[in-house]
């Protein structure tokens, strides 16, 4: 089971505080614990709000709303992706982070066979040569 974790703002996050050498060894120790056991598949931070845009869509009509947005509660610090067995094993990695207040939203990701029939055998190979295309980048990238 693949599973989203979304970090929420905060007015600290928003504000652009950045996180203690203490918090960043801390979490440093989480990764590398979450990735030897072969949980973490990815993970970043995000720049406040401020830094970023929203696109609304409507038909094929494109408007592009610049940051900073109002509702803190409704925004996203960071996030990791991680492969787990079950809810539940998310949830008790989650309770062994560092994180002493905020909120944390955990979100199961879709898999091929949720869509059913309507993903043909065609659409997921085009999915299987995206995520070939995209694995292929990531080895060629410098570290």
């Amino acid at each position: 089971m693949k599973v989203m974790v979304i970090v929420k703002a905060s007015p600290a996050t928003e504000a652009g505080e950045m996180p203690t050498t203490e918090l960043l060894a801390e979490m440093g120790a989480f990764n590398e614990e979450l990735a030897r056991a072969g949980v973490m598949l990815d993970g970043d931070g995000l720049h406040p709000s401020s830094r970023g845009v929203r696109v609304r869509c409507e038909g094929k009509s494109r408007t592009v709303i610049d940051g900073p947005f109002a509702e803190t509660k409704e925004l996203i610090a960071g996030f990791w992706m991680w492969q787990v067995k079950s809810m539940d094993e998310a949830i008790e990695w989650i309770r062994r982070s560092p994180f002493q207040e905020g909120e944390i939203e955990l979100r199961p990701v879709f898999t091929a066979e949720d869509f059913g029939e309507a993903f043909t055998p065609e659409l997921q190979a085009q999915e299987q040569g995206i995520r070939a295309e995209i694995l292929g980048r990531k080895d060629d990238k410098p570290s």
